[in-house]
């Protein structure tokens, strides 16, 4: 598994306000490039992102749903994005002063994903979540109360 790590100067709660705004995916997931529908108990187990990646005009529709949450601290996710599989997306949030430590572990977990050597989807999936954790950042750090 990939695992990613930030500090975002934020208190975990302000984060949290971004990850519990399913309609602001787009604005930070690498490859997310539009939402199409959030259901309304999202990040409630069992809620879904209904989204789409790629880049027009290639782009796939497909769901990502809660599997886990913990307010304020825990969300584990199943994102899809088939025909090219799908993947568990671990996001924890720990406080650090005034500023909150954001990780992300993922692997795939089904599809073609699985068949890329374990080391180079690792590098792969970590260098793309570096930049989801700077966007992450930049969303969160960005936003007035």
């Amino acid at each position: 598994m990939s695992t990613t790590s930030r500090s975002i100067a934020a208190t975990p709660d302000r984060v949290w306000e971004v990850l519990a705004d399913g309609w602001l995916y787009p604005l930070f997931v690498v490859g997310a490039s539009r939402m199409r529908d959030v259901d309304e108990t999202w990040p409630a187990v069992g809620s879904r992102l209904h989204h789409s990646v790629g880049t027009w005009p290639l782009l796939i529709d497909d769901t990502t749903s809660v599997l886990e949450v913990e307010e304020q601290s825990h969300l584990l996710l199943l994102a899809r994005g088939w025909p090219a599989g799908q993947a568990n997306v671990d996001i924890s949030l720990q406080p650090d002063g005034a500023s909150t430590t954001v990780t992300i572990v993922e692997d795939a977990s089904a599809g073609p994903g699985l068949l890329v050597p374990k080391p180079l989807r690792d590098l792969q999936l970590h260098h793309r979540n570096i930049e989801t954790l700077r966007r992450l950042a930049f969303v969160v750090e960005g936003r007035t109360k």
